[in-house]
């Protein structure tokens, strides 16, 4: 039901290995899809996976940092050159909406589609709501105002009673088809009702996009009925204790512990300070983490892709990388 491409997994600057911030969320069975943070080089990325920017239906970025949102103009402006016509909506800070359009006026640069600004100090809680789709914002705690987005994704299923049609004696054929279009029918001198013979059954998922975020326990609403959180582990405790407060991060412990206390299935970490960016350094952060956790833990790469399944079952399907 809901499928996650990770498009950048670093924090600060950029690795070899691991762009900056970035991820893919497609709900599907159609091409749309949804942009959480657009770290710098974002669109070059978007290069070596199978998604298009003409197909981008929303961009919803978490906090003003760069490293969350230096790769929006190009981005913009790739779209545009993709010949994109269609509404393109942005949630994100008023300072990074007022930067982005201070960037459009200096650069000259000319978007073919509207470009739908929605800021996130005067948003709803809702900032997008679609048949299928809903995303709320939650408040964290970060050196500048930041938000985790919380993704419901709901499919509704109907399907005939094959049980009542085959004792009402109507055989398959046309007629079971107009029963499942919602259409009633006529069959030997009595109508048989949609309604009545439609048996309908509602699938849903939920999942939590955390930007950056010093109190995993803020999430723990957002959280309660959710199948996966993906959070920020930027260090280890003892760097987090090294760094002190100020930078108001997280760190593996943090999450997982946070994770384990409300009985959250499904984990992915991602965000990682690039002093990690070595074997031993990943095996650190899980090394912390699984102390603390006993569900389904992942540590997101780049080009990595998850996939969310009705029952909330995490699937990894490996590098999407081309």
């Amino acid at each position: 039901m809901l499928t996650l491409t990770f498009l950048g997994t670093s924090s600060g600057v950029p690795t070899r290995r691991r762009n900056m911030s970035a991820l893919a969320l497609q709900t599907g069975p159609g091409p749309s899809w949804v942009l959480v943070d657009c770290g710098e080089a974002t669109q070059h990325q978007l290069l070596r996976v199978k998604l298009s920017v003409r197909d981008l239906e929303a961009i919803l970025i978490t906090h003003a940092h760069g490293d969350h949102c230096y790769g929006l103009p190009g981005m913009l402006a790739s779209a545009a050159m993709h010949g994109r016509t269609t509404p393109l909506l942005l949630v994100a800070p008023q300072v990074v909406l007022d930067w982005v359009e201070a960037t459009r006026r200096c650069g000259d640069l000319y978007l073919p589609y509207p470009l739908e600004t929605l800021a996130l100090e005067d948003a709803p809680a809702m900032v997008l709501e679609r048949p299928g789709l809903c995303i709320d914002r939650h408040a964290l705690l970060h050196r500048v105002p930041s938000v985790a987005y919380r993704l419901t994704v709901t499919r509704r299923h109907a399907h005939l009673d094959g049980d009542a049609l085959r004792q009402a004696g109507l055989p398959r054929g046309p007629l079971w088809r107009q029963l499942q279009d919602g259409k009633d029918v006529q069959w030997q001198g009595r109508t048989l009702r949609s309604a009545e013979v439609l048996r309908h059954h509602v699938e849903q998922v939920r999942a939590v996009i955390a930007g950056d975020n010093a109190d995993p326990g803020l999430l723990a609403e957002a959280c309660a009925d959710a199948q996966l959180l993906v959070h920020e582990a930027t260090y280890t405790r003892p760097v987090l204790d090294k760094v002190g407060p100020e930078r108001l991060h997280s760190c593996a412990e943090q999450v997982a512990a946070f994770a384990e206390h409300i009985g959250l299935p499904n984990l992915i970490l991602t965000h990682f300070s690039p002093r990690y960016d070595h074997g031993d350094g990943m095996e650190q952060l899980r090394r912390e983490a699984v102390l603390q956790y006993s569900g389904q833990l992942h540590l997101a790469r780049d080009f990595e892709q998850y996939r969310l399944s009705a029952e909330g079952v995490l699937e990894a399907l490996g590098s999407v990388r081309r």
